[in-house]
């Protein structure tokens, strides 16, 4: 039998820039509510999706839509931070700045639109000339830089020219903004300009320390708020600047006003039904580049042999292939791709043309390693030293426990200097956020967790259980 299915599977890419979008991009109603300006903030879990969307929406381009990525990952945010507008307070202060960068992504978007007249072009191909995708930077240096004048778009109104010196060395980011908005205005028709702000997660590693914290917050606030502005001021045209966030990061920030970006606000959201549909799509599309998505009754059975998953004392329990990858998973997307991902590989190492219950079984192992290492590195913005707090769970062997047993290794671990001092509730409380714990509820039999169940809080006087995902990376199995 072939094994040209398993051998595309195999590799699936975890990465949503390193994946075919035409042939793997999933697209939900999320997509058209997004490149409509229905919405304009998508906030979800790491591996949700987020960056997918942004790729998708980024490679949409035609005469009509315009579109253009702002990746923000190994980016120096100090650069940002230094562009603070004083005529804001906090956490406003950077609206001015994401409004020029949003203005100046527009006149580069302006300069390849055909239907923009050709002195215009030219003249803002001669400003707007920077690589957006590689050197992003470098582009907003120049863009920000003294030197930057805008008096070749015909304003009547130069900043800075060849001037050395000045007396106020930062540049009037305020003055281009008025400039921009207004030339902006005048050249717009009835295409689409999509402006995308992905990956602005880089500086939250540094938001333990209270003086990054608050310029990293103050700036995400911002953005949203310079979003809003935008749309309010282009509300008679197709401006849709969009921002993609982890939820997490979300949720820290503060703002009076936090309320009122709901209107715009979409949260990534997987259910059993949608996660299944998703998968019928993307075995599809591994069977042939350009199918039309089957049912997953249809197609899961091309890749998984019948039959159930043991497990249990003795293998004293059955339960279905995907119910079984399904309580390893945490309902992301990238979970589910990556542990077929591993059957796959499996499954041709043993020269099968199909993936059975015993490899599903087997590369839970591989999957809890996979899984433990994705929660390590989404966490580590909020607690630097989650390492070693997992291998307190290793230490206690236990699935289930009593709070008081987790207080007691973790405060001994802070006395022998082993861990940083925190509140241990604090410590649980993020363990709690991200999942990798839930609350055992007093039937004993149902457990609570956040990525179920997004209200959910921590319950102090309830036992705690370890997600099951992590049993093996852990140790605990």
């Amino acid at each position: 039998m072939t094994t040209k299915l398993l051998e595309e599977i195999e590799e699936w890419k975890l990465e949503a820039k390193l994946e075919s979008s035409h042939r793997y991009f999933y697209q939900t109603r999320i997509v058209d509510r997004l490149s409509s300006g229905k919405k304009s903030y998508v906030i979800g879990r790491k591996g949700t999706g987020k960056t997918a969307i942004s790729e998708y929406l980024a490679s949409n381009d035609s005469d009509a839509v315009f579109s253009q990525k702002l990746t923000f990952k190994n980016f120096p945010f100090n650069t940002l931070y230094e562009l603070e507008d004083s005529g804001y307070t906090s956490p406003n202060q950077y609206i001015t700045l994401w409004k020029y960068l949003i203005y100046s992504t527009i006149c580069k978007m302006l300069s390849n639109n055909k239907n923009v007249d050709l002195e215009s072009r030219q003249k803002l191909q001669e400003l707007f000339n920077h690589d957006l995708e590689s050197a992003l930077p470098s582009a907003i240096s120049k863009w920000t830089g003294f030197k930057f004048d805008l008096k070749v778009l015909g304003s009547g109104v130069g900043l800075g020219g060849n001037k050395e010196q000045t007396d106020n060395p930062l540049p009037n980011i305020s003055e281009r903004v008025e400039i921009l908005e207004k030339y902006i205005h005048g050249k717009l028709g009835a295409e689409k300009y999509l402006i995308l702000f992905d990956e602005l997660d880089e500086d939250y590693k540094n938001i333990m320390q209270p003086e990054k914290y608050h310029k990293y917050t103050e700036l995400l606030i911002s953005l949203f708020k310079g979003v809003q502005d935008v749309r309010a001021k282009f509300k008679d045209r197709k401006v849709y600047p969009i921002v993609f966030l982890r939820d997490d990061i979300y949720d820290i920030l503060q703002d009076p006003d936090k309320n009122k970006w709901t209107d715009y606000k979409v949260e990534l959201d997987w259910n059993r039904d949608s996660l299944k549909n998703l998968l019928a799509f993307r075995i599809s599309r591994a069977l042939d580049e350009n199918n039309e998505p089957d049912l997953f009754s249809s197609v899961w059975g091309r890749v998984f042999e019948g039959g159930e998953v043991k497990y249990g004392h003795k293998d004293s329990r059955t339960m279905s292939i995907f119910d079984y990858i399904t309580r390893s998973t945490q309902n992301r997307p990238r979970d589910y791709v990556r542990y077929i991902q591993i059957c796959a590989s499996q499954a041709l190492e043993m020269n099968k043309s199909k993936i059975n219950p015993t490899i599903v079984k087997k590369e839970n192992k591989a999957f809890s390693n996979y899984l433990k290492t994705e929660m390590e590195d989404e966490i580590h913005g909020a607690l630097p030293e989650i390492k070693q707090i997992l291998n307190l769970f290793t230490k206690l062997r236990k699935q289930t426990l009593h709070i008081r047993e987790f207080k007691e290794l973790y405060e001994a671990e802070v006395l022998s200097g082993n861990i940083e001092k925190r509140d241990y509730q604090f410590v649980l409380e993020m363990l709690f956020m991200f999942s990798v714990i839930g609350n055992v509820t007093s039937q004993k039999s149902h457990s609570v967790f956040k990525y179920q169940n997004k209200e959910a809080r921590l319950n102090m006087s309830e036992k705690i259980c370890v997600h099951r995902g992590l049993f093996r990376a852990l140790q605990i199995l």
